[in-house]
């Protein structure tokens, strides 16, 4: 039997065989990807899509989003921490951080209080409600780090985790 012959779509312009992977559901066609096949920045952002779609499915029920979860994770773990900080932390602006924190007052999730030790700065804590919704949240987290996770052994996991924190530290530089 002889084997079908390469269509030219399927061969990008540099002569690389185009994988049909990335995109899937563009109607047939191949689509060349050229440079942003080895394009870190640009693999970090489709495994973020991925990685953030499967965070939304898995806590719809709660309507927890990606950077709510880890907002109450800094405060869960550190009580008291100013807003400031807890943004600083998150690298999240700060408009756009007093913004969630109001989001999760009004849900009954965390409050803010003045710091004791300087009034000026706002200390965040979880009230009950928000300790109590942490337990849930976090065996959510679990199963959805498990299921993005599930492709990677446990040392390919360190080391994609080792190799993504060397990249973030480029912008504390």
């Amino acid at each position: 039997m002889r084997q079908a012959a390469r269509r030219k779509s399927d061969v990008s312009q540099s002569g690389e065989p185009v994988t049909g992977s990335i995109g899937a559901g563009n109607g047939g066609r191949r689509i060349d990807y050229g440079p942003l096949r080895d394009s870190i920045g640009y693999a970090l952002r489709r495994a973020q899509v991925a990685v953030f779609q499967n965070f939304y499915e898995a806590f719809a029920e709660l309507d927890i989003r990606p950077a709510q979860y880890s907002v109450l994770t800094i405060i869960e773990l550190n009580p008291g921490v100013s807003q400031t900080q807890a943004a600083d932390a998150l690298a999240i602006k700060k408009t756009n951080f007093v913004a969630m924190i109001d989001g999760l007052e009004a849900r009954g999730l965390a409050r803010r209080t003045p710091s004791e030790n300087d009034r000026r700065f706002h200390a965040l804590r979880l009230t009950d409600k928000g300790k109590a919704l942490m337990s849930k949240l976090h065996k959510i987290a679990a199963a959805h780090e498990g299921s993005i996770t599930q492709r990677l052994g446990a040392a390919e996991r360190r080391q994609l985790c080792e190799a993504l924190r060397s990249i973030a530290e480029l912008t504390a530089e």
